[in-house]
C-alpha cells in the first residue's frame, strides 16, 4: 500500500505564517488612525456639533422671548433673507471690507513691507516689525478703542489734521466702512507681513541676481521673479486673511456697532443684532449659516487654486 505524502499543512509552517502575518489593510488603517482618536472626538465635539445645532436652528423660528415654542419652518429664514434689504445692505458690506482690507489692504501692505524690510538695514526692521506686530497682538476690543480714539469727531486723526489746517470731519459718521476697513488693515498686516518675510526670504538669490544682470530693475525683478516664485504663500495667505475678515465682530461693534444706521454693518453684527438684540435666533442662525457657507466657498476657491499652482 502507497504511504500517503504528509499534507502540508501537517508541516506547521503554514500555521506559523499565519500566525506572523501582517493585520488586515482595515486593522491597520484603524491602528494608523488611533493616535488621532483624541483629535477627532475634540473637533466632533466642539466643531461639528455646533455647525449641526446651527444647521438644525437655522431652519427653526426659535426665538429668545415672545414664543411659545420653536417648530420647524423650512426655508422661511432664508427666504426671507433674500427679501430684506438689510441683509443684502450687509452683504455688500460685508465684501466691501473684505475686498478693501484683506485682499487690498494686508495683502498688498503686507507684501509691500515684506519686500522693504529686506533692503532695510537690522535696526529699522527690528523697529517695524515691532511697531506692527503690536498692533497684531492687541485683543480685537483694544484695538477697536484705539482705532475709536483715533477716528472719531475729537480724536487723534482730527488733532493731526487741524494742526496742519485741513478740513475736518467726523469719519465714523460719515465714511464707517472706510474707517473699519482702515483699522483692520492696521491691526491685521502684521500677519501678512510675516508670510511674505518668510516667503521672500526663501527666492533664490541666483534668480534675481540673474535677472539683475540682465538690465531688469527693482520693480521687474519683483513682478517678474519674486512674485511668481512666492505665488502659493500668496494664495495661502488670501485665503487665511480672507477667512479672519469674515468673522471680524468685536473690531467693528466697539468702533460703530453696525452704524450710523446700517452704514458698516457687515454679517457678523447684522446676524448678533437679529439674534440676540431681536431676540431672532432662527433668523440670526440661518445668517450665521450663510456665513459659514460664503467662507467655506471662499476655502474651496483658493484651495483649487492652490492646486492648479502645485499641477
Amino acid at each position: 500500500m502507497t504511504a500517503l505524502a504528509p499534507s502540508p499543512r501537517g508541516t506547521g509552517g503554514h500555521d506559523r505564517r499565519s500566525r506572523g502575518a501582517a493585520p488586515l489593510p482595515a486593522v491597520r488603517t484603524l491602528l494608523r488612525g488611533l493616535p488621532t482618536l483624541p483629535a477627532v472626538v475634540l473637533l466632533t465635539v466642539f466643531l461639528a456639533g455646533p455647525i449641526a445645532y446651527c444647521v438644525y436652528y437655522a431652519f427653526t423660528n426659535m426665538q429668545l422671548t415672545g414664543a411659545s415654542g420653536t417648530s420647524f419652518v423650512g426655508w422661511d429664514n432664508f427666504t426671507r433673507a433674500l427679501k430684506d434689504s438689510d441683509f443684502i445692505n450687509s452683504v455688500k458690506l460685508t465684501l466691501v471690507f473684505v475686498v478693501g482690507s484683506a485682499v487690498i489692504g494686508q495683502n498688498t501692505l503686507g507684501l509691500a513691507l515684506a519686500v522693504l524690510m529686506q533692503k532695510a538695514t537690522k535696526p529699522v526692521r527690528a523697529l517695524i516689525s515691532g511697531v506692527v506686530i503690536a498692533a497684531w497682538v492687541l485683543p480685537e476690543v483694544v484695538a477697536g478703542y484705539l482705532m475709536y480714539a483715533f477716528f472719531y469727531n475729537q480724536g487723534s486723526l482730527n488733532s493731526l489734521l487741524d494742526a496742519v489746517h485741513l478740513p475736518q470731519q467726523n469719519w465714523l459718521y460719515t465714511m464707517p466702512i472706510l474707517a473699519v476697513c482702515l483699522a483692520n488693515v492696521w491691526r491685521g498686516t502684521a500677519f501678512s507681513m510675516m508670510v511674505f518675510t518668510a516667503a521672500v526670504n526663501d527666492v533664490p538669490q541666483e534668480l534675481e541676481e540673474a535677472a539683475e544682470m540682465d538690465g531688469a530693475n527693482a520693480w521687474q525683478r519683483l513682478w517678474r521673479v519674486v512674485l511668481p516664485v512666492i505665488r502659493p504663500s500668496i494664495l495661502t495667505n488670501l485665503m487665511l486673511i480672507t477667512l479672519q475678515t469674515l468673522s471680524v465682530f468685536g473690531l467693528i461693534y466697539t468702533m460703530t456697532r453696525g452704524g450710523p444706521g446700517n452704514k458698516s454693518e457687515t454679517l457678523p453684527i447684522f446676524m448678533y443684532q437679529q439674534a440676540f438684540q431681536n431676540s431672532l435666533i432662527g433668523y440670526g442662525t440661518a445668517i450665521a449659516l450663510v456665513l459659514l457657507v460664503v467662507g467655506a466657498l471662499f476655502s474651496v476657491v483658493y484651495i483649487r487654486l492652490l492646486k492648479l499652482e502645485e499641477d
